[in-house]
């Protein structure tokens, strides 16, 4: 019988794959077990790091270091994958939220600066925007691909004060998504959001760790939670999967209820 999500033969490119308890990067190590090349991006070289874990594991594996922002240095280090591995049939936007060394906005919209709005467009939507427009021709020359965009619950589902930008972004690359999916269908490419909703990383803060005990699921996930949903809508087994959105969150959007808990559930 054949193996359930074998991944043998495929290039899969992860960007924002730089930390170690990151979503990028745990969904690498599922991908390189799973038989995958990986090739992985970050801002820092930490991603060699990353890339030499996987390699020692006897994975296939390179890091590239690259600001996604920047279209000139995208199309460049998309161009090099490419050469090293062959092509890209995987691609998981996962880069976005927050960059090593850049400083989070959380200013209401009336005090938020112009360059923090285009800042937060840039880094939460145009990159995957800018990655996925560099690696869709060697897709459709393969007529095969799975694009996963690492969306989340804030902006498409839910919100929070002073992040007007961060929400506008990660619900643009839903809308994005589902025209890129109409697009692409007939090219046997399938384009997908995973929507993430507390996730218990490195850059987890106070406040999140509490929103994650009051889930339905009382924690907060690990990033290996979410990467194993990325991982099955990356897979060939998704195959009849586009357009859609997968919430990750233990269940913390369908509450109603969100006063304490001893006063209803």
């Amino acid at each position: 019988m054949k193996d359930f999500m074998n991944f043998k033969g495929r290039t899969c490119l992860v960007t924002g794959a730089g930390s170690p308890t990151g979503i990028g990067f745990a969904t690498a190590k599922i991908l390189a077990g799973l038989g995958a090349d990986v090739a992985l991006i970050s801002t820092t070289d930490r991603i060699h790091d990353r890339a030499a874990e996987l390699t020692v594991e006897g994975a296939k594996a390179k890091g590239y270091v690259a600001d996604l922002m920047d279209r000139d240095r995208v199309e460049e280090v998309i161009s090099e994958i490419a050469s090293d591995f062959g092509g890209i049939q995987v691609l998981v936007n996962n880069a976005g939220m927050v960059q090593v060394g850049v400083e989070e906005d959380f200013d209401p919209v009336n005090e938020m600066s112009y360059e923090s709005w285009d800042l937060s467009i840039n880094r939460n939507l145009n990159i995957t925007f800018n990655v996925t427009k560099a690696v869709l021709p060697y897709m459709i020359d393969a007529d095969y691909g799975r694009i996963v965009n690492v969306s989340s619950v804030t902006g498409p589902v839910v919100s929070n004060p002073g992040e007007a930008g961060y929400s506008a972004a990660k619900a643009a690359v839903i809308g994005m998504s589902r025209a890129l999916a109409i697009e692409v269908g007939k090219n046997n490419i399938t384009v997908n959001n995973v929507l993430p909703g507390w996730i218990g990383t490195a850059s987890q803060t106070e406040e999140e760790v509490a929103g994650g005990l009051n889930t339905p699921m009382g924690r907060s996930a690990d990033a290996s939670e979410v990467a194993n949903a990325i991982v099955f809508l990356a897979s060939e087994e998704a195959s009849y999967i586009t357009g859609e959105s997968l919430v990750v969150d233990g269940g913390n959007t369908i509450q109603e209820y969100k006063g304490p808990s001893e006063l209803y559930y």
